[in-house]
């Protein structure tokens, strides 16, 4: 039974087990995969670029050769002004060259598309086909496509094949229309060359054939029994006031124009009149007569009639594809962009800030932002909230295109009729222009803009990644191209010499670890010894510096030093260790000296390997500083290797420091991918050490035809048969790659010849034979050619290699002496000619290619090792770079050390510096020591910038005279304007915010003689109070004026009450303050003390009441729900803290179960609590005051239902039956009574209330409490005594009212509050 359980049970999936963002990262997803098993290559099948962590399969549908043609054109017009200037203007330079360049193109589209060859296949494979190739002019070479441009050309063919499936999508969409438009179909389709277009043209079928459209949906055949069932989809109810119009009369008002829309786009776009209007005899109001309705509800003036006939026809010419593409193709040349800056924006922006440069730009032309990253930085700054764009056409551009679309809606009529007519298709084109077409054109602007800045940015990042990466690794004079040296990487890590160990690292020719030491000093002997030991045992042939700090230049000259083998000194403090003065008396010279390069490199992928994963992997027993030399030692063996190891992460290395930022990440790394495929292809992988180096195996996903996924099965099946190739047939015959990916990686995967094995004599044994072409950039497709050349090089015939190895010759060439004579001696150009003539083969740079192989087999393409510049290394030490270290900035300087003529500092970012006696004073002849201490912080400013690198020496001269120091630096902080900027507006604003400033000094600088004032706002105020106790209290300038003061005191945490008071001058000497128009007080301390902390008291009594709930009102509210719901026969309330009016609090009740929570408004007095406005001067009271009134409102409610005969009460035209219990009227509002009111029971007539005013109001006698109206003058009186207490009554109450409370359960032992 257990056996049959086991087999049911469904077999166990990895998706079962993993998580699916595990799955993801570790690419074991069906889309995953998918793209494995496919032959295709692997970036062609994703949507993003392959480092990404989000990349997802592309769904998309390859060209035909059919589509080859159109996509050429579309693609060619498209690659860039400049090779659209060259090519295909008459006076163009390469104008003869146009139509080759088209074919050109034509063969890139049809192996990038239709082929599915990479860009580096073509670019090194088939050269000739995207370059001037003509039989009969060998020796004229033009390149037609750059490599950037055929990336580009890659780019256009996948928007061109989104834009034909668009138009598939299209066609397919007309066709169910079952419609015959001739305009569609000779006029729109024919022109659809963008996305835009396609999309325009869809809402304009939309628009055109909408009820044909829903029609067409809504049949149904009798069979269809199936469809029947399926849910439909609910179509929006909204109409648009066009498609009112277009079913009413109007519309044939409309037609009364004489000339339909598309008519008159069609003159538009043919700019002559092939349709003419047909005049009308009446003039339009006249004629608009005839279609008002007289039986309509309301009527419709001529006028108005008119203005919806003019409606539709400037939805219609808004709505057409071909003029919205004329708009968009006139905002590409003739836009113009204008900033202007917010409110926060002016305050924000100074001039010291980035965005200062375009704060007031004015009129600039579209195309001057092309090639900056200026516009993204507008975009920035607009989702900042700090500044508004607008963009618009120049008038006359605007004037030109509203007169042409005047030209062709208009009648050549002359008669008063016909101009009346004209001005109303002016007012047509008019409205079309305003509310369609320029709308559309600014958002395509915007857009197109953006786009084209952000493609221009990437490409620039792109660039600066391959100048970083298209070098070759380090190596000795001595040493040969293709050699990899050995490595001793050295850091002293930020510098600290209490903290921080000297770490050495010794990577050998492999790149594998060998040592790695750490030692405290390069001073003391014992670690003198040591060092030297290493360079002795290790004999590294470069040593590179790198650190954390500026202390790597002393360390670095320290090391240089050791090497020449030149005397040391025991203090690295000492003067001359620093750079100046004089050295102390030197030790022994060392006794030996070294000649061993020491140079500074590169750190930034360095300073992100330290702390990766990946490094945490491989030396997990390495500190981080020890780490980051491994990766300066790599950076120097690889640069290409290690940058391609980052993975994603190379989105962080900064390429453009100040706008790289603002590009989209997915679309810098599809920039920095191509670059990595670009050098990797160059340089070609070794498959072997690929297999068996988990390091160097990062380059392999960039191979032309592979990726992460494809590179990662490779690796898996070699991995299998044993680790190790021989040769690259096994690529196909072992079934490693499918057949176009073998195509496109074949040449750049190198198979290293092992020089001791010879060629096998039999040529049919070649299957596990070594193929010296195998170790070649040769293509195997053009492996018989290479033969043949050595052949013909060599002078043999094929009688004489019959029975030898097909590449037997190749050997023998390589290995010969005058291989280079012999090779250059053979006529390619006529090799090339006769080739083409026999088969059409195009071979001519592929041949080039083949002699150079033979010559030096994969040799080194690319530009040797850089050395960096003295400001590449101040930049990596210090942050430090031309902008912000200049001469005449003022910068912070701490005081180091003091001599008789000089000053030593040192800046914050490290920099030293030093102070010349003539700098530090006016007069110029003080002692350092009488003007300055060791260890103060000054301000300077930067007299000059001394760099040598040679000698790592990195300082600055500064000055502390106040004469240079008052001047500022503001001139050299301040950002540039740009040249197109709008003075006038700037400097009314200027003069605003300068008036705003002046007003708010005036404002501020008021002082009042008292321990509470500040000159604080309010936000400052309540900071300020945050950690103060409750009833603290702060007095500052109030923004009313200088006759007002506020007084903020903190009522709870988070929680402040701002009081305005108002200050009258008595005219007797002294002031009046006045609080509310009701409390005056003589001076500040008596109205803090009275009022303030009265009212203080008054909210902590209260917040110390049993019936307070700490908390939100929402809090409350589920407080008392769950206990009526626990209690159903009581009722509940309590109090809590009004959060929006600070001071207040809100009384909360529930009356029943059925009931909903009400909240009654608490406002608290220094003397008294008032409910609405009734005063009462003690918690208790304000409880009996609560319960009393909620008695009053429901007796009166009730009373008010039995006149009316129990119905729900009227409460006036309009009003709706109160959706609550109607024995319990919401919050703030009265019951609703008849004329004959509810008697007061303590004498006297209830006044009658307002909708919403309470019954306590001011025309209700005085209370119990003996408490005087609320219109008394200032204050209130003591209450009076009413003789002794009642047993079973509260202290203070008017025995009459508590009879009555007590009569109705008001509370007590049977009352239902609780």
């Amino acid at each position: 039974m257990d056996f049959e359980e086991e087999r049911l049970k469904p077999e166990m999936r990895y998706q079962d087990v993993f998580e699916p963002s595990e799955i993801r990262a570790r690419m074991l997803t069906e889309d995953d995969d998918l793209i494995r098993a496919q032959d295709i290559p692997e970036r062609m099948q994703l949507a993003t670029s392959s480092l990404s962590q989000s990349s997802t399969l592309s769904l998309h549908q390859n060209l035909t050769e059919a589509d080859l043609d159109d996509a050429a054109m579309w693609v060619t017009v498209r690659l860039s002004p400049r090779k659209t200037r060259d090519f295909f203007s008459p006076e163009g330079p390469y104008n003869m060259y146009r139509e080759p360049l088209v074919m050109a193109v034509t063969y890139a589209l049809r192996f990038l598309f239709v082929q599915e060859f990479e860009v580096p296949y073509i670019w090194t494979h088939k050269r000739d086909y995207i370059s001037y190739f003509n039989p009969q002019e060998m020796r004229t070479r033009v390149q037609l496509i750059s490599l950037a441009e055929l990336w580009r050309i890659y780019a256009l063919g996948q928007k061109y094949r989104s834009l034909a499936q668009r138009r598939n999508a299209l066609a397919l969409s007309y066709a169910r229309l079952n419609v015959e438009d001739e305009y569609f179909e000779q006029t729109i389709r024919p022109k659809i060359d963008s996305v835009e277009v396609v999309t325009d043209a869809t809402e304009w079928l939309t628009m055109r054939y909408k009820l044909k459209k829903q029609d067409a949906f809504d049949f149904q055949f009798h069979d269809d029994d199936d469809q029947a069932e399926t849910r439909k989809r609910k179509a929006p109810s909204r109409i648009s006031a066009y498609e009112v119009a277009k079913k009413s009369i109007v519309s044939k008002l409309a037609d009364g124009f004489g000339i339909k829309p598309h008519e008159v786009v069609y003159n538009f776009v043919a700019q002559e009149n092939a349709h003419f209007v047909d005049d009308q005899e009446l003039n339009p109001v006249a004629f608009a007569e005839q279609f008002t309705d007289p039986d309509a509800v309301v009527a419709q003036p001529a006028e108005e009639v008119l203005r919806r006939a003019r409606m539709i026809l400037a939805t219609e010419l808004g709505k057409d594809p071909l003029l919205r593409q004329a708009m968009r193709d006139l905002f590409k040349t003739d836009a113009l962009i204008s900033v202007l800056p917010t409110e926060r924006g002016m305050t924000k922006i100074d001039e010291h800030h980035p965005y200062f440069n375009f704060k007031y730009l004015h009129h600039k032309s579209i195309t001057q932002m092309m090639d900056t990253p200026q516009f993204l930085h507008i975009l920035a700054a607009e989702a900042e909230l700090l500044v508004t764009v607008s963009t618009f056409l120049t008038n006359e551009a605007k004037s030109k295109f509203e007169r042409r679309l005047n030209d062709a809606f208009a009648s050549d009529s002359y008669s008063d009729t016909a101009r009346a007519w004209n001005e109303e298709r002016s007012r047509v084109v008019q409205e079309a222009l305003e509310q369609h077409l320029i709308p559309v054109g600014v958002k395509w602007a915007r857009e197109w803009l953006r786009e084209e800045v952000e493609d221009t940015l990437a490409a620039h990042c792109g660039n600066v990644l391959r100048e970083r990466i298209d070098v070759a690794p380090y190596i000795t004079p001595e040493m040969k191209p293709g050699d990899t040296a050995s490595v001793l990487a050295v850091s002293w890590g930020k510098g600290d010499p209490q903290k921080d160990a000297i770490t050495l690292v010794f990577l050998d020719e492999a790149g594998r670890l060998r040592e790695h030491t750490k030692i405290d000093n390069l001073v003391d002997r014992d670690y003198l010894d040591e060092f030297t030991d290493l360079l002795k045992r290790r004999r590294p042939d470069v040593i590179v510096m790198g650190g954390l700090s500026m202390a790597t230049t002393k360390l670095s000259s320290k090391v240089r030093a050791l090497i020449k083998g030149e005397p040391s000194n025991s203090d690295p403090t000492a003067n001359g260790a620093d750079g100046w003065g004089v050295s102390e008396a030197p030790k022994e010279a060392n006794e030996q000296a070294f000649n061993i390069p020491v140079m500074y490199v590169r750190d930034e992928v360095a300073r992100m390997y330290q702390h990766s994963k990946r490094a945490a992997e491989e030396f997990s027993a390495l500190s981080p500083v020890a780490k980051y030399c491994v990766g300066l030692a790599r950076y120097v063996q690889s640069p290409l290797n290690e940058y391609s190891a980052l993975g994603h992460d190379i989105t962080a290395i900064p390429l453009e420091d100040e706008d790289q930022h603002l590009i989209p990440k997915e679309k810098l790394l599809s920039a920095l991918e191509r670059t990595l495929v670009d050098v990797t292809n160059k340089v070609g992988v070794d498959i072997n050490r690929a297999v068996n180096d988990s390091y160097y195996q990062h380059l392999l996903p960039f191979v032309c035809g592979l990726g992460p996924r494809k590179a990662q099965v490779l690796v898996k099946k070699i991995s299998a048969m044993g680790g190790n190739l021989i040769n690259r047939d096994q690529f196909i015959k072992s079934s490693l790659l499918t057949t176009k990916i073998f195509l496109n990686a074949a040449g750049f995967l190198r198979i290293s010849r092992d020089p001791e094995v010879k060629l096998s004599k039999n040529r049919h044994a070649d299957d596990d034979v070594q193929d010296p072409l195998d170790d070649t950039r040769i293509h195997p497709e053009d492996y018989e050619l290479a033969r043949k050349m050595a052949t013909d090089a060599l002078e043999l015939d094929e009688e004489d290699i019959h029975d030898e190895h097909p590449s037997h010759v190749v050997s023998v060439i390589m290995q010969d002496v005058d291989n280079e004579k012999k090779l250059n001696e053979l006529n390619l150009d006529e090799f090339a000619v006769s080739m083409y003539e026999a088969n059409e083969d195009r071979k001519r740079h592929t041949l080039n290619v083949i002699r150079e192989e033979l010559l030096k087999p994969f040799s080194e393409q690319r530009a040797p090792f850089p050395s960096l510049g003295p400001w590449d290394v101040l930049t990596m030490l210090s942050g430090e770079t031309p902008r912000t270290l200049r001469m005449g900035l003022i910068v912070s300087i701490m005081v180091v050390r003091l001599e008789q003529t000089l000053v030593h500092i040192r800046l914050d970012s490290g920099i030293e510096g030093v102070i010349d006696i003539g700098y530090l004073t006016e007069e110029g002849n003080m002692a350092p020591k009488d003007v300055v201490k060791k260890g103060q912080t000054l301000p300077g400013v930067i007299v000059d910038v001394k760099l040598d690198l040679p000698a790592d020496q990195f300082f600055v001269k500064v000055s502390v005279r106040q004469s240079d120091l008052r001047a500022g630096d503001g001139l050299f902080r301040s950002v540039k304007r740009d040249d197109q900027w709008n003075l006038p507006q700037f400097e009314r604003d200027s003069e605003m915010q300068a008036r705003k400033k002046r007003a708010e000094i005036d404002r501020t600088r008021r002082v009042v003689k008292h321990p509470n004032f500040h000159n604080f706002n309010a936000t400052q105020a309540e900071n300020y109070l945050d950690k103060q106790q409750r009833g603290d209290v702060v007095i500052r300038p109030s923004s009313k004026g200088v006759d007002h003061l506020a007084v903020t005191w903190k009522v709870d945490d988070k929680l402040y009450q701002h009081i305005d008071v108002t200050e009258i001058n008595t005219g007797q000497g002294g002031n009046l303050l006045i609080v509310d128009e009701k409390h005056q007080y003589a001076d500040l301390d008596e109205l803090i003390v009275n009022h303030v902390q009265a009212t203080a008291r008054k909210v902590e009594e209260l917040m110390a009441h049993e019936k307070f709930k700490h908390g939100s009102e929402d809090e409350l509210h589920l407080f008392l729900k769950n206990f009526v719901a626990a209690n159903p026969a009581k009722s509940i309330y309590g109090f809590t803290l009004n959060r929006r009016k600070p001071g207040h609090f809100n009384l909360c009740f529930l009356a029943n179960k059925n009931s909903t929570v009400q909240t009654w408004p608490v406002r608290v007095m220094p003397e008294s609590y008032c409910l609405f406005d009734a005063a009462v001067a003690g918690v208790p009271e304000l409880c009996d005051a609560f319960k009393v009134r909620h008695l009053h409102q429901s007796q009166n409610l009730a009373g008010s239902a039995a006149a009316a005969g129990g119905k729900t009460p009227y409460a006036g035209a309009g009003a709706r039956t109160p959706a609550r219990t109607p024995a319990h009227p919401a919050a703030g509002h009265m019951s609703i009574r008849q004329a004959a009111r509810t008697p007061n029971p303590y004498g006297g007539q209830t006044p009658a209330p307002g909708i919403g005013v309470p019954s306590f109001g001011p025309g209700a006698p005085s209370s119990s409490f003996n408490i005087p109206p609320p219109q008394a003058s200032f204050g209130y009186q003591t209450p009076a005594y009413s003789g002794p207490p009642v047993p079973g009554i509260p202290p203070g109450m008017n025995p009459q009212r508590a009879a009555m409370i007590q009569n109705t359960a008001g509370w007590g032992q049977d009352s239902g509050w609780s």
